[in-house]
This record gives C-alpha cells, structure tokens and sequence, in this order.
C-alpha cells in the first residue's frame, strides 16, 4: 500500500446523514472490529427461572457527539458491548427492558457490528423491538424499580451524550445503589456514573475502583488513526477522577473488576467476561 493509500484509508469516513459527520475510516476499523467476537461459551448453565427478576438496560438514543473542532462524530452504543454482556443475562434467564431518556429509539454503532456471530445475532434477534421501542426511563421510575435485579449502561461515545447530565438516570442509580443491587457497565457507559452527582456536591460513587476506556486512546491512537474525527469535548477518565471514582486500567486489554456492586469492564474486549461476571453475580444475590 502506498503512503498516499494508507493515508486515505485513515481519514474518518463521511456520513451523509447529517453534516459534517463522519464514522471511524477503515483503517481504524479494520483493528477495532471482527465478523466474531470472542464468546467462547457461558459462564454457568445455572439460570434463574422465578420470572420476577429483569434487567434494565439505558441505551443511547444520540448518535452525534459533537467535536471540538465542530465535526460530527457517528456514534451510538457499540453492539459487541451491548449485546454480549446481554447475551449472557438471556441465557441465564433474566429479562431485559430497554429505556432511554425520551423514549426515543436506541441507536448503535452499526458498523461494529458483528455479522458473522451466532451469540450476537441471537440476542439482537431477541432484543431489537426492545431497542427500537424503550421505555421512556421517567416511566421506567415512576412505574418502580423493584422487579430489576440490575441496571446495565453499555458503552460506545454515545453514553456520553446526555446520560452523564441526566436526573432521571441519576434517580435510576439511586435505586440500585439503596437497595443492594447490581449495576453494570463497561467502556465508555461509565460516564454515566456522573449523573449520580447531578445537583449534588458529591458522587456516591466516589471511592469506587472501576475499568473504562483510556484517556491516552482516544486523545491519542483513536485521533492518529481515524477512529473518531476530533478530540472528544470532555475527557471521560479526568471526568470520572473529578467525581472520586478510580481508574485502576491504563490501557485496553479486556480487564473487568468488581466494586461492592458495580462491575465494569475496559472496552468491547471485555464484554464477554463482564457477560459471565455479570451473571455469576446476579445468580449469587437474585437467582432464586
């Protein structure tokens, strides 16, 4: 390949749909994605069949962020880091709601999309009316929380949108936090952690140890690559230390860990193990 070639195929790639927006280039996304991700099998083939029990799941309902150079990033949940934690929670018997917002419909990072994968075409197959049509998350509260076991934030760029400023999900984490429950999130879904501070001088999650994408990535390699268009407006890891949270990884190499209740992982390469972590501990506290 020529360097006139290799630096083609570095630039983000424009989408039409809105301007001045662009997806990753294909360089980019010829090292963050594959046809299959690595689900090698569940955890347990203990389930949980009381019915009662259900995971609520606050997908994104922004694609663009906007860059601090004006462009538009083309953004949403990344599937893998939806689906595959997901994926485990079904087969373990758990139902899943999905929620937004407004109300609106969940978008994804579709070209992370994983097309040659069984596990992932299953549970999409299973919850795309749920992510087409969510609950508007006002209701999902006013309605009451007490049947969910666990509340899931998947990342990609687009938890970043608005989740992170929301009193609504602010008002959903209270609920997980007073009551013993799970809360599970991974990537960049972690910024969804600073909405427990919203109106308030301190986040309760300060003190927490937690996984999530590097700062270093995606002020450094993601740039240089083509994978986002501009630098971010904000900082997801300097964010979450300003609130008190820890960040113990300092790169992406598919780390989890667990704090108390809130389990994370570090990027789509965690997925399938915060999948399997997440329903070992679900079955522990709410298998019954």
């Amino acid at each position: 390949m020529s360097d006139h070639d290799n630096s083609q195929d570095r630039n983000p790639t424009p989408d039409r749909a809105e301007d001045n927006a662009f997806f990753p280039s294909p360089y980019s996304l010829s090292q963050y994605t594959s046809d299959k991700t690595d689900f090698d099998g569940l955890a347990t083939h203990d389930t949980y069949s009381g019915g009662t029990w259900k995971i609520l799941t606050i997908a994104t309902e922004e694609r663009y962020m906007l860059m601090k150079n004006g462009k538009f990033f083309s953004t949403g949940n990344h599937p893998v880091e939806t689906l595959l934690p997901l994926h485990h929670m079904v087969e373990a018997g758990y139902g899943i709601d999905v929620a937004t917002i407004s109300g609106g419909p969940g978008k994804f990072e579709w070209w992370a999309f994983p097309k040659e994968d069984d596990a992932i075409a299953a549970t999409w197959e299973r919850t795309e009316h749920e992510f087409k049509s969510p609950k508007r998350l006002a209701d999902v509260i006013a309605e009451g929380l007490d049947n969910y076991a666990a509340i899931f934030i998947p990342g990609g760029h687009g938890a970043m949108n608005a989740l992170p400023f929301d009193q609504d999900v602010r008002d959903a984490l209270d609920h997980f936090i007073d009551n013993d429950k799970l809360i599970i999130t991974l990537c960049h879904g972690p910024a969804a952690l600073l909405a427990a501070s919203v109106g308030r001088d301190t986040n309760p999650f300060a003190g927490y140890k937690i996984t999530a994408f590097p700062d270093s990535l995606d002020f450094g390699a993601n740039l240089e690559i083509g994978y986002l268009p501009g630098e971010m407006p904000w900082k997801l890891g300097e964010a979450l230390k300003k609130d008190g949270i820890e960040i113990i990884n300092a790169d992406m190499s598919g780390a989890t860990t667990r704090d108390r209740n809130l389990l994370t992982g570090d990027s789509p390469l965690a997925a399938n193990q915060l999948g399997k972590d997440s329903v070992t501990a679900l079955l522990e506290k709410f298998g019954n």
